[in-house]
């Protein structure tokens, strides 16, 4: 439902990663909807080439185009360009509040550019913490740094809430949504949208059991990552009929890292990174989940898909303690040895694939739109802090 403009109050919300667009789309609408509040998207262009297809999947359209990245930029580079650029905009458009996503370099430069204009952040997924600045870096750091900035923190579990407490937040400006990711992913699941790649189409179609895999953490660069990759070759040696897919990150460093060995075997199917309505069919299609993506661990109880986090620690311990996914950080040993388990003993896999979701309900959005009302002095009379997921 569209509504006059007259009287809305502005609410930027400023993202720039491919997950970052996913998560607001929920948050997005709900704003559109609301007859006292008006979103403006503002894109820093930080996954330029895989933004464009999932706007027009979810209907969206950025109303600023800041067009930060330049080749071979660094991280401070990116920080000075996304803050010059911002602050100029938002000096132009005027807001009443700004959102800020998660644990990107535009999240946090985007609430440091915010605060210099002396506008009210909001922290869409705050809380998350894995108490370690350099695992996952530089994710943790900018989670943390735009906790201090926050006015209002959208936390989507009661573990998140109470990272945010023991650190000092006050109880009144939090409030727990639950997660948007999983608004996108329900919607999108239930539009079915096949899959374009035929070597994709030809592997799922050949295979016996699937395991998709998905490899990106700057921190695994090199040696880790190449142990994850020879993790997953010695797996499609144990298990004939065993197909793997792996949607490689653009970062040329994990190209590098993981090429060499998933380009030899034969059963691993490399792709370019899928838009979300295909990438949603491919993890709907597949048995097991290999991942260091915090989204996927998210997404995955979701669609009844065992996950196995190669990471020596996750922010999203929920998950774990859940028993949706397990760590198994990127000892091929291990790796192999938990993928075996899931994939022949029915009784392990069913353990971690019929649990419910503890990242929220699919009405995050929702939640997360009145919220920011109430901050602004628009809501209908939820006090920040008595939303639940």
């Amino acid at each position: 439902m569209q509504h006059p403009e007259t009287h809305r109050k502005t609410v930027a919300i400023v993202y720039g990663t491919r997950p970052e667009a996913v998560k607001v789309a929920p948050l997005w609408r709900a704003l559109r909807d609301h007859p006292r509040l008006r979103p403006v998207l503002v894109s820093t262009g930080q996954h330029r080439d895989l933004l464009t297809g999932l706007h027009a999947w979810f209907g969206m359209e950025p109303e600023v185009d800041l067009a930060v990245m330049t080749e071979g930029q660094g991280l401070a580079g990116l920080t000075s360009r996304v803050v010059v650029a911002l602050t100029a905009e938002l000096g132009r458009l005027q807001p009443s509040a700004v959102v800020v996503h998660g644990d990107t370099t535009t999240s946090m430069a985007g609430a440091l550019s915010a605060r210099y204009a002396g506008v009210p952040v909001v922290h869409l997924e705050a809380g998350l913490r894995t108490h370690d600045l350099l695992s996952p870096f530089p994710e943790e750091l900018n989670r943390r740094l735009t906790g201090v900035m926050a006015d209002l923190h959208l936390a989507p579990t009661a573990l998140s809430r109470a990272n945010l407490l023991a650190e000092g937040v006050r109880e009144e400006a939090i409030v727990v949504t639950g997660n948007t990711v999983i608004d996108a992913l329900l919607e999108t699941s239930a539009r079915a949208h096949p899959i374009e790649d035929p070597l994709v189409r030809a592997t799922i179609a050949a295979a016996e059991r699937l395991v998709v895999a998905t490899l990106h953490r700057r921190e695994s660069h090199g040696a880790p990552l190449r142990r994850v990759a020879e993790a997953l070759e010695e797996l499609t040696r144990r298990s004939p009929g065993l197909k793997v897919v792996v949607p490689l990150h653009p970062n040329p460093l994990v190209r590098a890292s993981v090429g060499e060995v998933v380009d030899r075997c034969p059963d691993i199917t490399v792709c370019s990174p899928m838009p979300y309505p295909e990438f949603v069919t491919l993890l709907t299609a597949a048995d097991l989940l290999v991942t260091d993506s915090g989204g996927i661990q998210e997404e995955a109880p979701s669609l009844d898909k065992p996950v196995l986090v190669v990471r020596e620690s996750t922010e999203r311990p929920e998950a774990v303690e859940a028993g949706t996914a397990r760590l198994v950080g990127t000892d091929p040993a291990l790796l192999v040895a938990e993928a075996e388990r899931l994939l022949h003993d029915p009784v392990a896999y069913r353990a971690m694939a019929q649990l419910r979701n503890p990242f929220g309900d699919g009405r995050a959005g929702a939640r997360c739109a009145e919220a920011i009302a109430e901050l602004l002095g628009a809501g209908a009379g939820t006090a920040p802090g008595s939303a639940v997921a």
